[in-house]
């Protein structure tokens, strides 16, 4: 899988030796200029645009991401507890399957909760009209399965093959529809304007029939919007087009574009040794701090990497590639081959490319390996503070 990441934008000039090892550093003036991306295609459109919390959930930039969006999205009880005790604006809440004794909470905390499958609903359908008796106000919504794959790596794909992920969009029928106050469905990953477009056309035939019925229709995330090469016009467009055919309110749930290139995480080579090419040892592990390097897998971009043309053959310490590998036992925790303009040695410091979304939401302890810092950095301003560091104790208390 290849990244998506737009360059290295105002972290060209930071100093990493301003921040620990390791250590994320989301600049708050890129994602400023992410989220008024996103709010014009709102206002534009007519469309709702909420933040992905499973893509980035630094609640400690909540205000900022408040004064742009319509409210976020979330994936459960403990997103929908954080969502309204530090965001602004409307809860959409999804999950794969709700226990029963969430569902209530959920229910009170969340204005769409979102149900996988309508034999859910139906099961569920006492907790609802007893919340509603309560005088809880919410929508319920069905997320259905375009069945439509686009995505680059299957394992990432709502639509492959055996999916869990939404109801079988050739499956939903006018039973279904009753219960419902929406549809929800998310068919894409990274991507641009194009697999969105044939994601709506197999989706709006089995629809229509429908249209005038929904509330609103939420066409979920995926959506690289704030990338420079997407095509933002098609997409407000189509969204207004959307809204007037099927009579509905539409919502949109960007993840990876409200942190697109916002952020970095910073590393310190540790040990440098010869086995075949240089390879290096650092402080900044895949597996436990950017675990997509392995899953998808992909190689993140570094900060000042030379390029292939500039780097010269490979030969230790000389400008050639070198593999760095994280501190843990696992031996594929490996992040990836680069090109350093000067010879690596202990104590080089690097810095990896957009890493703010779907990394801090993802890190582990694994063999102990600590957990990067947290920093927030105000490029236009140069400000810069430490929002967390994570001690021993982080570990110990996950475990009894």
């Amino acid at each position: 899988m290849e990244t998506k990441a737009g360059g290295p934008g105002a972290f060209a000039h930071f100093d990493l030796s301003r921040v620990d090892s390791p250590a994320f550093v989301v600049d708050a003036a890129k994602l400023r200029s992410n989220l008024q991306i996103l709010q014009d295609v709102g206002e534009r459109s007519g469309a709702k645009v909420l933040a992905a919390l499973k893509a980035f959930s630094m609640w400690s930039t909540a205000p900022i991401v408040g004064e742009y969006l319509d409210g976020v999205c979330t994936s459960g009880l403990w997103e929908a507890r954080l969502a309204s005790e530090f965001y602004d604006g409307e809860i959409a809440t999804y999950c794969a399957a709700y226990k029963p004794d969430e569902l209530d909470e959920i229910l009170r905390l969340s204005d769409h909760v979102i149900f996988n499958s309508p034999q859910q609903i139906e099961r569920c359908w006492a907790i609802i009209e007893a919340a509603r008796a309560r005088g809880e106000d919410f929508d319920i919504g069905l997320r259905i399965n375009p069945m439509k794959p686009e995505g680059e790596v299957p394992k990432y794909d709502p639509s492959a093959p055996h999916s869990r992920l939404g109801f079988p969009i050739d499956q939903l029928a006018d039973e279904h529809v009753e219960m419902i106050d929406g549809i929800h469905f998310h068919n894409l990953c990274e991507q641009d304007f194009e697999p969105l477009q044939r994601t709506w056309d197999k989706v709006f035939d089995y629809l229509e029939p429908y249209f005038g019925q929904f509330k609103w229709l939420n066409i979920g995330g995926g959506h690289h919007i704030t990338r420079a090469d997407y095509q933002r016009e098609d997409l407000i467009e189509f969204l207004s087009d959307m809204a007037e055919d099927t009579g509905a309110e539409i919502y949109i749930e960007p993840g990876e574009a409200v942190a697109l290139d916002a952020g970095i995480l910073t590393g310190t080579v540790l040990d440098v040794g010869w086995n075949g090419m240089p390879v290096a040892v650092v402080d900044v592990s895949a597996t436990c701090h950017m675990p997509d390097v392995i899953e998808a897998p992909y190689r993140p971009a570094m900060l000042g990497e030379l390029p292939i043309e500039d780097a010269g053959a490979i030969d230790e310490g000389q400008g050639g590639a070198v593999r760095l590998g994280g501190p843990s036992c696992l031996a594929g925790d490996v992040i990836g081959d680069y090109r350093f303009p000067e010879p690596v040695q202990p104590g080089t410091r690097f810095a990896l490319l957009d890493q703010a979304h779907y990394s801090m939401v993802k890190t582990t302890t694994f063999n102990g390996v600590p957990l990067p810092s947290i920093w927030l950095w105000d490029s236009e301003t140069d400000s810069l503070e430490c929002i967390r560091r994570f001690s021993y104790e982080d570990f110990r208390d996950r475990l009894s």
